[in-house]
């Protein structure tokens, strides 16, 4: 039977990937105040971190490590919680709190970079069910691709996400975006444009608002190759706009970056500091 709490916590998550994460926050710790099991408190409290972390990413906010403290002193353990740490641990290295997005293992710490491949290949193996052993495969391609500088090994990751995504478009999307970002690479525009439109129907489906944005700055990026920079800047400039309104102050900062010349598609040992994840 679903009780109040479950509702509470799926409402709060679908807000915080709406990009309503004051309000998602304001309903968890309302919902704390309400819990009255330790299991409730404790899931209440990972969906918090969950939402801290999503604000951390498209925000640039520093709040996922003192949610996710509180969330295992409230109880939270086991996969969810490692898996939560390994993303945030990710973001940091990448995208470090003030700084610009650093892609590649130059000036980053080898066993850092290590530690977090051999925690995603745990999480894969103990994974439980198909979809969880699909994000952690999403994971071990995003540290290929964007820690190692591994352009080679991230694709297998990615396509074994997309298999394993079934009823997950989140998943999903987040394997179309970045196999269409390889498609790109190999200058296959069409097969990019194919996954790149899925990708945006899948995450504007989902209801995220803050990855939609950022896949139509994708399709900004199709527009210029194919010579249209007034179709380009367009739907550029309005993913600017929109993403100033929303608070997405990295996406924003992508799509300005983007108007005034950067390729945000750039393989790491080519990326400027305004390119993106």
């Amino acid at each position: 039977m679903t009780t109040l709490m479950d509702e509470a916590v799926a409402a709060a998550l679908e807000l915080a990937t709406g990009g309503r994460w004051e309000r998602a926050r304001t309903l968890l710790d309302a919902a704390q105040e309400e819990a009255r099991t330790a299991d409730d408190r404790a899931r209440i409290a990972m969906a918090a971190a969950q939402t801290a972390l999503d604000q951390d990413w498209w925000v640039g906010t520093d709040g996922a490590e003192d949610r996710l403290a509180a969330a295992e002193k409230a109880g939270a353990r086991g996969w969810e919680v490692e898996f939560l740490r390994l993303r945030n641990d990710y973001l940091r290295l990448i995208h470090p709190v003030g700084e610009s997005f650093q892609p590649g293992p130059w000036g980053k710490d080898p066993a850092a970079i290590a530690d977090a491949e051999r925690r995603g290949k745990r999480l894969r193996e103990t994974a439980p069910g198909p979809v969880e052993a699909g994000w952690a495969e999403m994971y071990l391609g995003l540290i290929a691709d964007n820690l190692r500088a591994d352009r080679e090994a991230a694709p297998a990751h990615y396509e074994a996400a997309l298999a394993a995504a079934g009823g997950d478009d989140l998943l999903a999307r987040e394997a179309l975006r970045h196999l269409g970002d390889h498609d790109h690479d190999r200058g296959d525009h069409a097969a990019a444009l194919d996954r790149w439109q899925r990708a945006t129907a899948l995450g504007a489906g989902a209801g995220q608002v803050t990855g939609t944005l950022s896949q139509l700055l994708l399709l900004a990026v199709l527009a210029r190759d194919s010579g249209d920079e007034a179709a380009a800047n367009a739907i550029a400039a309005e993913v600017a706009r929109w993403a100033q309104a929303l608070g997405a102050i990295r996406v924003r900062d992508n799509a300005i970056g983007f108007l005034s010349g950067v390729d945000p598609t750039a393989a790491p040992d080519e990326a400027s500091p305004a390119a993106t994840a």
